[in-house]
């Protein structure tokens, strides 16, 4: 399959899938390093091994970062949020659920 077709394919799923799901969820340093450069490289057929350097994928298939997307998508979805009447349950919700502190690490201990 050439590379462009490879490409299209790319942008219309997986980055339709990542922004949808981006919505609720936080993005960790270790999403991040994984979603910059491991699909774009198994699309060029591109191992670690290799050592490409992210940039230098990137302008090969002439795409942009997609964690940059993914976070200019996060803050549009904020900014919608924001704009929102009070009166809306998903603005209830969000304001009135605010988490405290941390999660304890490890496993629960039984009762």
């Amino acid at each position: 399959m050439a590379i462009e077709t490879k490409l299209r394919i790319h942008n219309i799923i997986d980055k339709a899938a990542l922004k949808f799901g981006s919505e609720a969820w936080v993005l960790k340093e270790r999403d991040k390093q994984r979603l910059e450069i491991q699909s774009l490289s198994r699309l060029l057929g591109i191992s670690k091994l290799d050592r490409e350097r992210n940039q230098s994928v990137w302008d090969k298939m002439g795409v942009q970062n997609t964690v940059l997307e993914i976070q200019r998508y996060q803050q549009k979805w904020l900014q919608y949020l924001e704009r929102m009447d009070i009166n809306r349950i998903l603005k209830q919700a969000l304001s009135t659920c605010k988490p405290k502190g941390r999660r304890n690490t490890g496993r629960p201990k039984k009762n």
